[in-house]
């Protein structure tokens, strides 16, 4: 998306926590029409002294409501602000922005892959992919949202740290737990997860694509503020480096050293 996209106001449909310090909010939008699986938007605070907007992956998208979800978690002052909103309240964005995840690939046999906060994300695309996918989620404790992606057809696979529920480890400890193969790897998460799961697929040779966690200002690709080293020089920057928001978020895992 481009930098001359319109800042929006959209109403709040319904907002509840999932998970503790986890918040699900579901926002009435046209930009619902438009949206893909892997985009984000630019949340503004209401408070004045936050200038700068908070980018946060989208969940779901409705477009037959006109809808779009978010699930975010409390991390500051901005996002304990959107905690607090409810029915009826009205929230400012722009987006969506950034590009999303290629479901129109030839490969059938996904793995698709979310850790933390990167899982979100993930739903949307596991209930747009054409077919059914393997599903393997981290979590440090609750599997908040497990039994959403489960109602999409796909298996669904957990790891988390404890070992309380699923698998004790990292999502690749699941993968290889349960034998898991693939010809093609959509992941979100932590950078330590993405490393790893670029690791496992480069090893096989797995064609991977991730969905890259950066602090953002802009959003649109103007202040440079969240660059990652890439193998190539960018065509935009004439650098080895690429624009997490406007060059990503989603990349192919070759593509970006990290």
């Amino acid at each position: 998306m481009d930098e001359k996209k319109k800042r929006e106001t959209a109403f709040i449909i319904r907002q509840e926590e999932v998970a503790k310090n986890i918040f699900s909010m579901w926002i009435n939008t046209p930009s619902s029409q438009i949206a893909k699986p892997g985009q984000f938007l630019n949340l503004f605070c209401h408070d004045g002294s936050r200038l700068m907007p908070r980018p946060i992956s989208i969940c779901e998208i409705d477009r037959l409501r006109g809808s779009l979800r978010i699930v975010y978690r409390v991390s500051g002052e901005g996002t304990k602000e959107f905690s607090k909103l409810s029915s009826g309240d009205t929230i400012d964005f722009i987006g969506p922005l950034g590009n999303g995840f290629p479901i129109d690939i030839p490969q059938k046999d996904a793995m698709i892959i979310g850790g933390g906060i990167g899982i979100p994300p993930m739903l949307e695309l596991t209930k747009e992919f054409p077919h059914s996918c393997k599903i393997v989620l981290g979590y440090n404790d609750y599997p908040f949202l497990k039994e959403e992606f489960e109602r999409t057809g796909s298996k669904v696979y957990v790891a988390t740290k404890n070992g309380s529920y699923g698998t004790k480890g990292t999502v690749v400890t699941a993968i290889m737990e349960n034998y898991l193969k693939a010809n093609v790897i959509f992941a979100c998460g932590p950078l330590p997860m993405l490393r790893a799961v670029k690791q496992f697929a480069l090893a096989r040779g797995i064609e991977c694509y991730i969905s890259m966690e950066e602090r953002m200002a802009c959003g649109v690709g103007v202040c440079l503020g969240c660059t990652v080293d890439t193998v190539d020089v960018n065509g935009h920057l004439n650098v080895k480096k690429a624009r997490v928001c406007k060059d990503g978020p989603v990349f192919n895992a070759k593509e970006v050293i990290i």
